[in-house]
């Protein structure tokens, strides 16, 4: 299927990746959130990113103005129906992932495929609550998503290879390289990753290093350019958590339990980034270790 329009739901920092990545490559997209404030600040930042890319040379400054024109943001589910792809890039919870492709049905076009930029849950059982099952699947970008090269294209089971074969013709199209993985907790990058930053997090728990040395030994030691604990902070303890509850439910294996102290700073509040605090405190000019 020959795909032009795309409509993207959710336009925090994933959500205005994928739209920045989709307009640079051409593609007319529709920009989707339930806050107008929220759709204003993506576009502003798509904007400062693209002016990025174009300082450095990476792109011509035309092609900011060009892709900044192939932008519309919207409100109103409808306006995503009438796409050739839906991508929904909503908050990493399954109840509202749900929600949003029961409202989002009745203004479908026939054609239009529905994805899920899920990075831990199971995509056959999302789209079994659609009318299209069939012209469903996972699109799983990497943050941040201008630079990062991967694409995690999961199938449910369901999924056609038709449906499969666009959406490999979408990441070619952005320059980015594909990784078609099984539908199960996790997929790929995060089954192995997560596991990773939250035995770094149990590494803390336990006293065996603090959090300066463990982000060291890893960048230093493993030739990691960001530090576990780092890294956590940057995608979100909370995205953290929910992917480690993900895997330690679907695959019943003690060795997913998620970490006390993990579930500890996302009580708090403390979620890396976003919030200027977690395992660092990012409220002065330099961060600072939490513990």
């Amino acid at each position: 299927m020959d795909i032009k329009k795309i409509g993207i739901i959710g336009a925090g920092q994933m959500g205005n990746g994928i739209a920045h990545v989709m307009a640079l490559a051409g593609y007319d997209v529709v920009l989707n959130d339930i806050s107008q404030q929220s759709l204003d600040a993506a576009v502003s930042a798509i904007h400062k990113n693209l002016a990025r890319q174009a300082s450095r040379g990476k792109i011509a400054e035309a092609d900011v103005t060009e892709a900044l024109a192939h932008i519309t943001t919207t409100l109103s589910l409808a306006d995503i129906g009438a796409t050739d792809l839906v991508i929904e890039a909503a908050t990493e919870r399954e109840t509202v992932k749900q929600a949003i492709f029961e409202d989002l049905q009745p203004h479908l076009l026939p054609h239009t495929i529905l994805t899920s930029n899920t990075s831990s849950i199971s995509i056959t059982r999302l789209a079994s609550r659609t009318d299209r099952p069939e012209r469903f699947m996972g699109f799983h970008f990497m943050n941040p998503v201008p630079v990062m090269q991967l694409v995690e294209l999961i199938r449910g089971i369901a999924t056609d290879e038709e449906t499969f074969a666009s959406c490999q013709a979408v990441v070619e199209r952005l320059g980015k390289t594909s990784a078609s993985a099984e539908d199960f907790p996790a997929f790929i990058v995060n089954r192995i990753l997560m596991p990773m930053i939250n035995e770094a997090v149990y590494t803390l728990y336990e006293g065996v290093g603090s959090v300066k040395s463990i982000d060291e030994s890893m960048k230093l030691g493993a030739n990691h350019p960001m530090g576990p604990l780092e890294l956590a902070d940057f995608i979100g303890l909370d995205t953290c958590l929910a992917i480690m509850n993900v895997l330690h439910e679907g695959l019943a294996d003690t060795k997913y339990r998620p970490c006390p102290l993990l579930t500890k700073y996302v009580e708090a509040g403390w979620l890396g980034r976003k919030t200027q605090r977690g395992f660092y405190d990012y409220r002065g000019e330099t961060p600072v270790p939490t513990r």
